[in-house]
């Protein structure tokens, strides 16, 4: 079992240039849990937690999350246009004190509106 200061996995966006994170927590939004029902999915979580009067879709806005393999091995996936300067607030809001593996993801999966051939979803 892990220690409560280990990091934890989760989503989030960066929103008009402010963090907007969400870790996971068993039996907390669960209409907004993957398929591995241990993580949240951006599309389903979006449903539950979407800014209020905000009417974008999910993949808008820059997104990533934190992943935590079985090894204990951190892992960071981005869209490429959150910048550097974000890490230290999502290595501090994911408790993130170990080395971690940070991927730019440029698959259509991370687009948002700032990419090029980014088409919204509701």
């Amino acid at each position: 079992m892990r220690e409560t200061n280990a990091p934890k996995r989760g989503v989030f966006w960066i929103i008009d240039g402010e963090l907007y994170a969400f870790v996971y927590k068993e039996g907390k939004y669960p209409r907004a849990l993957a398929k591995s029902k241990v993580t949240y999915t951006h599309k389903n979580l979006w449903r539950e937690v979407c800014p209020k009067g905000c009417n974008k879709p999910y993949n808008y806005y820059p997104r990533g999350r934190v992943h935590i393999r079985q090894d204990d091995s951190v892992h960071i996936y981005l869209n490429p246009n959150i910048t550097e300067e974000f890490l230290p607030k999502i290595k501090t809001f994911f408790g993130i004190t170990c080395e971690s593996e940070i991927h730019y993801e440029y698959t259509a999966h991370y687009r948002c509106y700032l990419d090029t051939n980014w088409s919204g979803q509701k």
